[in-house]
């Protein structure tokens, strides 16, 4: 089957998932799911990850794939994606893809930088470093080598130094002028785009706020504990600096009140939503679709059927 593959983006609470399941009743299809967050194992309520019950009904890629002390970059993002698009394709099934975590979308679509894989080994090096010396330092020490890529980091922004750090040391390049060379593009698939947004994204904040309410209530607090109780996990960590975790981690490391930890967690939340606002308005390819019309599920798979038999 080679039929256009169909991305269903959005900020988070938009209702892709309701969307999704909807375009599955319709056709025969996988989904390989677009999220930074939900490819770690033992994170789940935190994450909105589908339920066992929806993975049993569709079958989900990308999710439970790395430990939360683990890593796991764009690269690897869609070097896996299109083996699985391959594979799915082979098996006669429809390919969605699904989520929120428009850097993987963008990279996908429009290309990587043609940079260095990552080095284990240096990366240790680097967070040892950071431990004893802090982000910041390290944010300085960026800037007398790559001050291009240090001038658009924030100093505790640790994953993204990190990176560049590592970069330049395996290769004596920055990272500034490895990003300048010409992109390279595995995805040779036609798409069609639909993105779940609101004409505001305000209209969503109450959405994100209940899910959040939610989420303790549904064992988050237990989840995010028995993540801090493993002991080799730690707040400069991607997993342990997602939304709803990282204010739970400080709230059981005594830095913050369990209220005061909710409302920094539904803000957080309420940011993520604005960052993924302004990566949608770059995509002119995307097609909008009001996610707070009662008629969107409908709407959506009425957009499908143009592109999918």
């Amino acid at each position: 089957m080679t039929t256009s593959i169909v991305f269903l983006i959005g900020p988070t609470a938009a209702g892709k998932s309701a969307a999704s399941l909807a375009l599955a009743e319709r056709w025969p299809l996988e989904i390989i799911v677009m999220d930074s967050a939900t490819i770690y194992r033992h994170m789940d309520i935190g994450t909105a990850k589908p339920s066992r019950a929806e993975q049993k009904l569709i079958r989900h890629h990308l999710l439970d794939i790395v430990d939360p002390a683990e890593q796991y970059d764009v690269a690897s993002f869609v070097e896996d994606t299109i083996r699985l698009i391959n594979n799915i394709q082979q098996r006669g099934r429809h390919v969605l893809i699904c989520g929120g975590t428009l850097m993987y979308y963008h990279a996908l679509t429009r290309g990587l930088s043609p940079l260095p894989k990552a080095d284990p080994k240096l990366r240790a090096q680097i967070e040892a470093e950071a431990r004893t010396q802090g982000w910041p330092a390290l944010h300085a020490q960026l800037a007398q080598i790559d001050p291009t890529t240090a001038e658009r980091l924030a100093p505790n922004d640790s994953q993204r130094i990190q990176r560049a750090l590592e970069v330049y040391r395996a290769t004596q390049t920055p990272l500034s002028i490895w990003q300048q060379r010409p992109k390279i593009r595995s995805f040779q698939h036609d798409y069609l785009s639909l993105s779940l947004e609101p004409a505001r994204r305000q209209e969503l904040h109450p959405r994100m706020a209940e899910r959040f309410h939610q989420m303790p209530e549904a064992g988050l607090l237990a989840e995010v504990e028995a993540l801090y109780e493993r002991g080799d996990l730690h707040l400069d960590l991607p997993s342990i600096r997602c939304v709803g975790y990282r204010q739970l981690w400080q709230y059981l490391a005594g830095e913050k009140t369990f209220d005061v930890a909710v409302a920094r967690a539904i803000h957080a939340t309420e940011q993520l939503a604005k960052r993924q606002m302004t990566w949608l308005r770059s995509l002119s390819e995307r097609q909008r679709l009001d996610c707070l019309d009662p008629r969107v599920v409908a709407k959506v798979v009425d957009r499908v059927a143009s592109v999918w038999a």
